[in-house]
């Protein structure tokens, strides 16, 4: 059945985003034509953030199934936030090629042999574990790291301290979340048509609401797919054949799904390669096609939306008053609570490092040190834990599961992107700012120099920071209703949506969908009671969403032209000796290394390294026998007793009618 499933999926799907592409190509060239309203950003945003950046290196013991043994060995996380996985350091600094990578979209993180226990015997039913039957896994420490996936093999860590569990935690969080970010809003045509497609094969197959995994690139998520349909049939015919005992079964099992999940993806990649070909080369005769002719395709499309309005509308205002006007303020208020706290603890990290930095300027009289280290913060998932952790207790109990929501990770997710977006635009537009300010006045007083510039830069962080959880709460809410309003109209309207196609012009066809016009009206019944209720809260100074009805606009008409300058090499220009960049640097050793794996190790690293290289023989022989815990040594003290902080992030979206695109997804 297997073959099958793909084949169909993927004809489906491809038959689908061929659809959806033509209309994002046609929504996009009307919104560059029309142009889009919505607030200026006030903050420079930094269009290469990691560049000759890395972001974690160190060493941790890995559970290696074929041999079951504990091996010592060197994890290096390069700017694309895959884990690389190296025997021993002096792997890494040979340039020799990684034992393994993990592309980590999809995981979860766990912290506790149990937590993982109960996932694994959750994922194959019917074969429960006997109470106090021991797991297959015997940790090394007390300290675990495991990294679980519904599909691909699960990967297993043991670190020697809690400390560095919790730093660890702390990356590989950051790794998942970055990883399962993976579709680009900057490509206005691909992505929506995409999204769009997903959701559409969904809800075909009865699946309306968010989608845990909307995980990773394309191709990823096409495998997710296939494998949403594929795995409970798989589990179902080889559950049965498993012999052995139960760990055993339960590894075999694992194994398997991961085979097939590996050979599905590399079918998706080539499918999906083939697929964006087709569409790309059609696209320049589409637009030619749209610009000709978009007064008259937007006149066909405005008759048919007030046909479809007219059935359509009617039981939409019905629905809206009996299911969902009554819980739009919990929910706002479940969604509001958390995103704010997060918010606002990213301001007051911004906040505390830039006084470290004078308090530190004062006493050292150097700023480039320090100014290199807040310069990446946003990206540093230790210093930003606090905040991420204030939107992990986002919490839509109750309303879960009367409106389809897979789990709140969507949405706590999508705000821990846009606040580390949104920490990177006001560490960035600080770093201008100041330089600025420097070149112009020098270094006199310096201290009172950082003020002014962290002044100014709050303000805007205030205004954008505003401005960026108001539309997350608004596509949130869309997010939630419209799935739940679409499968409570379906039923009743979908029958009557083709004889409105025959109402378009041939030509037009391709550009204007009746489908989509259906949701487009469902989305636009809902829209107003939504931005309705974020206004009415936005008033409320406990939120801190009023400060951006100050109007800022344009007050700084220069500062959009330093929004092109790179990035300050802080210790170049004011000098300090360039920094030992954190064991990703050793020089080559005469080697004849060449140019480019020499730049590979002279990367910066943005969080410090756990292990101390060097401390002790044992961790630098991966060859050795996991010694006995006593032997483990403790990291060293002092090193990294900064604030352990996190911030969530933003949400972005496009103009209010094409936000039915990426919207019902999550």
């Amino acid at each position: 059945g297997g073959d099958v499933d793909f084949f169909f999926v993927m004809g489906e799907f491809g038959r689908l985003y061929e659809q959806q592409y033509a209309v994002s190509l046609f929504n996009k060239v009307r919104f560059d034509i029309e142009g889009g309203g919505g607030p200026q950003p006030q903050l420079l945003h930094r269009k290469v953030p990691l560049e000759d950046k890395s972001i974690f290196s160190g060493s941790l013991f890995q559970y290696l199934e074929d041999n079951k043994k504990w091996r010592n060995r060197f994890l290096f996380i390069p700017d694309s936030y895959n884990i690389n996985l190296y025997e021993n350091k002096a792997a890494y600094d040979r340039c020799l090629h990684p034992k393994g990578t993990i592309n980590c979209a999809g995981y979860k993180v766990l912290t506790s042999l149990d937590q993982y226990l109960e996932l694994l015997s959750n994922s194959l039913p019917g074969v429960k574990a006997k109470v106090g039957s021991s797991p297959f896994l015997k940790c090394v420490t007390q300290f675990p790291l495991f990294l679980w996936h519904p599909y691909a093999r699960h990967v297993y860590f043991c670190v020697a301290t809690e400390k560095e569990q919790q730093k660890w935690h702390a990356v590989l969080q950051d790794c998942v979340r970055h990883s399962n970010d993976g579709l680009s809003e900057e490509n206005k045509i691909q992505t929506p048509a995409f999204t769009d497609a997903v959701r559409l094969h969904r809800q075909a197959q009865g699946h309306y609401g968010t989608w845990e995994m909307m995980c990773g690139v394309p191709p990823q998520i096409l495998s997710n797919l296939v494998m949403e349909g594929l795995h409970p049939e798989l589990r179902d015919l080889i559950s049965p054949r498993l012999k052995g005992k139960l760990h055993d079964r339960q590894r075999n099992w694992m194994l398997i799904s991961d085979a097939v999940y590996s050979m599905v993806q590399g079918q998706c990649q080539a499918q999906y390669e083939a697929m964006l070909q087709r569409c790309e080369g059609a696209r320049s005769s589409l637009e030619a096609s749209i610009r000709t002719d978009m007064d008259q395709i937007i006149t066909s499309k405005e008759h048919v939306t007030n046909k479809i309005r007219a059935v359509v509308l009617p039981k939409a205002e019905k629905l809206l008053k009996v299911s969902i006007q009554p819980y739009i303020g919990s929910i706002l208020d479940a969604l509001m609570e958390p995103t704010s706290r997060g918010f606002s603890e990213v301001r007051d990290v911004f906040f505390r490092e830039l006084v470290d930095m004078s308090k530190n300027t004062l006493n050292e009289g150097t700023k480039e040190t320090h100014m290199e280290k807040i310069s990446m913060l946003a990206y540093h998932p230790v210093k930003m834990q606090s905040c991420y952790e204030k939107v992990e207790q986002l919490s839509l109990e109750g309303l879960q599961q009367r409106f389809d929501v897979s789990s709140p990770s969507v949405f706590v997710q999508r705000a821990q992107i846009l606040m580390r977006e949104q920490m990177d635009d006001a560490v960035y537009t600080f770093e201008q700012i100041l330089h600025q300010s420097l070149e112009a006045q020098g270094s006199e007083d310096i201290c009172k120099t950082i003020q002014r510039c962290q002044d100014r830069v709050i303000k805007k962080f205030d205004y954008d920071s505003s401005t960026v959880r108001k539309r997350f709460f608004r596509e949130a809410l869309l997010q939630i209703f419209i799935p739940y309003m679409l499968k409570q109209l379906s039923p009743s309207c979908v029958s009557e949506l083709p004889r409105f196609q025959e109402l378009i012009f041939e030509d037009f066809s391709r550009f204007i969908l009746v489908e989509n016009i259906f949701e487009e009206v469902v989305l636009h019944s809902v829209m107003k009671d939504i931005m309705m209720a974020v206004k009415e809260a936005a008033v409320q100074r406990r939120h801190n969403l009023y400060r951006d009805s100050i109007v800022l606009s344009n007050s700084d008409p220069s500062l959009h032209l330093l929004g092109e300058n790179p990035s300050i090499d802080w210790a170049g220009q004011y000098g300090g000796a360039p920094e030992e960049t954190d064991g990703a640097a050793e020089e080559a050793e005469g080697d004849g290394v060449g140019g480019e794996s020499h730049k590979k190790r002279r990367m910066k690293q943005v969080v410090s390294m756990i292990q101390v290289e060097g401390s002790n023989s044992v961790l630098g022989e991966s060859c050795l026998e996991v010694p006995g815990v006593d032997d483990i040594p403790e990291e060293t003290v002092g090193e990294e007793d900064e604030a352990d902080d996190e911030t969530p992030s933003g949400i972005c979206s496009s103009s209010e009618t094409c936000v039915v695109r990426e919207l019902l997804v999550g």
